[in-house]
């Protein structure tokens, strides 16, 4: 279909709560799903990095994700039903303001249940990066941003200035 522009820090549909997909053979639904796959391989090619892109990052406020994590798909309506306790912390980035990184808390593995293209309900074990991934998606779609999970104000820095503290540490020791 299209690629279309990434919305960015700022822009108030980044915190807008979505709405649930309904009318699954509706064409707009699979328009959306095939903008969000195009938009996410076009930003891989741009910028080197790239697994997770959410509906409200392109302008719309449905509730779908788009993963290129292993086999490449969309999520629709997905909700996290349940966490583990134990929890990691790791450096998160976001299509969204892509010269920041965020240090935040996830959980080490969630179980996610989800809608695909047809309406069929499943349910996904996610654990290490793939349960980073949904949940950073999931957030988006309930307009949180990662740097509203940041574990405090010094854990917001450019990736140039992480990659330069982390290669500066690397050499000292």
């Amino acid at each position: 279909m299209a690629v279309r522009e990434i919305l960015l820090l700022g822009n108030p549909v980044l915190r807008t709560v979505c709405g649930q997909v309904r009318g699954f053979s509706s064409p707009d639904v699979a328009a959306l799903a095939v903008d969000l796959r195009d938009t996410l391989e076009n930003f891989r090619v741009t910028h080197g990095f790239g697994r997770g892109i959410a509906a409200p990052q392109i302008g719309s406020t449905q509730r779908m994700i788009y993963l290129n994590f292993g086999t490449p798909q969309p999520l629709i309506n997905p909700e996290i039903v349940r966490r583990s306790r134990t929890r990691m912390l790791l450096w998160d980035d976001c299509f969204s303001f892509p010269e920041l990184m965020v240090k935040v808390s996830r959980h080490v593995d969630v179980d996610v249940s989800y809608q695909d293209l047809g309406g069929k309900r499943h349910t996904m074990h996610c654990d290490g990066g793939l349960s980073e991934l949904v949940q950073h998606e999931i957030d988006h779609l309930n307009g949180i941003l990662a740097i509203d999970r940041a574990i405090d104000s010094r854990h917001i820095v450019f990736r140039s200035q992480l990659d330069k503290l982390e290669h500066e540490s690397s050499v000292s020791l």
